[in-house]
């Protein structure tokens, strides 16, 4: 969730290219870490617009301080960007040690530019997690690669994300929904003002215009490169052309639009939009759990596929709590941490674990937790689009924000 600010905070990283430093925790001795991480207090930096993570960041936060007498403070933000600037600038002051920022709920162009400058805490402390040994590497190549950018151990997968879209069944029928982005734009012509999408660099709306991309360019195996300055605008032509015929089709003839998933939400809770999207597959139901959508909220994907990736975490290389920070991110790949985040009355957040390397008690107990009136199962899903190079996260939104910014 990056804003138009930490655009600039990210290219003054790459600009630099500045080198960590060693540290002398190590997560390959966890008992010494255990022992270290005892008093500490932990500053969670991360994403705080949504209630319900809130709550599970808060229970999390309990269960550290009663298990190894961590305190876990909840920085909570609205741009990532904001942590990253914060370490960014403890950096130039020479600040290597003794930094303000713990640990980082973390993916995408954030988590490349912060590798790239030798932000981070050392490689591989990820994998000597010892909860690391649940972790699905085999078949979700996403939690060792971040936006096309090898892990490599600098932070762990917290969960997964799949682009879901949700309507009101009590409005609008299954057979009229449309099922790719040109279907969408079909819908759209017969449906004004019914569809919008929350105006990049807001993460969500950024993450519709990818998956048009996808859908629509001429070579999608570019979009896993860097962008190539020479052949951009061919390359995303095709996107802009459908946002041409897109815009005076949306929510206020995209003369505004919502400011972030949360509003979205509200408007299709509302009447004033009949089609929304989200990244978390039991969005839906959770929001229906919460009382912010009705009974009557269901879910759909297109079946030439959406959108997929992994969030993780990360830990700056001049964390203060930098054995807080492991205890914490192990917990929290925990099979009993990842099932409660599942639990799409708590969260929803589809897990990154293995049910196969599970015990049997824990494999049942996933097996048979309630996903949710309105969830798809996984095999409904379908298979997972991924995500482009962070480069083009970054050059579509700055040309997003040229042609159509609405609130510049």
């Amino acid at each position: 969730m990056t804003g138009r600010a930490g655009k600039l905070i990210l290219a003054a990283m790459l600009t630099l290219g500045l080198a960590g430093q060693a540290s002398a925790t190590d997560a390959g001795n966890w008992g010494a870490v255990v022992a270290e991480g005892n008093g500490q207090t932990v500053y969670f930096n991360a994403w705080g617009g949504s209630e319900n993570i809130n709550a599970y960041i808060r229970w999390a936060g309990g269960e550290m301080k009663s298990r190894y007498g961590v305190d876990v403070v909840h920085v909570k933000l609205d741009d990532t960007a904001k942590a990253v600037a914060t370490v960014v600038a403890e950096k130039a002051a020479g600040k290597n040690d003794g930094g303000a920022v713990d640990l980082i709920w973390i993916n995408g162009e954030n988590f490349a530019a912060m590798k790239h400058a030798g932000l981070l805490f050392s490689p591989d402390w990820a994998t000597k997690l010892p909860n690391w040994r649940y972790v699905d590497h085999e078949t979700k190549p996403t939690v060792l690669k971040d936006f096309t950018i090898p892990t490599e151990g600098l932070e762990s997968p917290w969960g997964g994300a799949k682009l879901v879209f949700f309507h009101d069944s009590a409005r609008t029928r299954n057979a009229d929904l449309p099922d790719s982005a040109a279907s969408l734009l079909k819908w759209a012509e017969a449906n004004p003002g019914r569809f919008s999408y929350p105006q990049p660099p807001d993460f969500t709306g950024t993450s519709f215009l990818k998956q048009v991309l996808i859908e629509l360019i001429d070579d999608r195996s570019r979009l896993q490169r860097p962008v190539d300055e020479a052949t951009f605008s061919a390359d995303a032509a095709p996107l802009f052309a459908y946002l041409d015929k897109l815009t005076p089709l949306l929510w206020r003839q995209g003369k505004a639009y919502p400011q972030n998933y949360p509003d979205m939400k509200q408007k299709l809770a509302d009447g004033e939009l009949d089609i929304i999207f989200a990244f978390n597959p039991a969005e839906a139901s959770s929001a229906i759990a919460n009382g912010e959508l009705p009974e009557t909220v269901r879910s759909f994907v297109f079946s030439g596929s959406t959108l997929g990736n992994t969030h993780f975490l990360a830990i700056p290389y001049n964390a203060t709590a930098k054995a807080g920070a492991l205890l914490l991110a192990d917990f929290l790949l925990s099979p009993e941490a990842q099932l409660r985040k599942q639990d799409s009355k708590i969260w929803g957040d589809p897990t990154v674990l293995s049910l196969a390397k599970l015990s049997a008690e824990d494999r049942s107990a996933f097996e048979n937790l309630d996903l949710g009136i309105a969830t798809l199962k996984p095999d409904e899903l379908g298979p997972a689009l991924d995500e482009p190079h962070p480069d083009w996260m970054t050059k579509i939104e700055a040309e997003w924000i040229r042609r159509y910014g609405a609130a510049n």
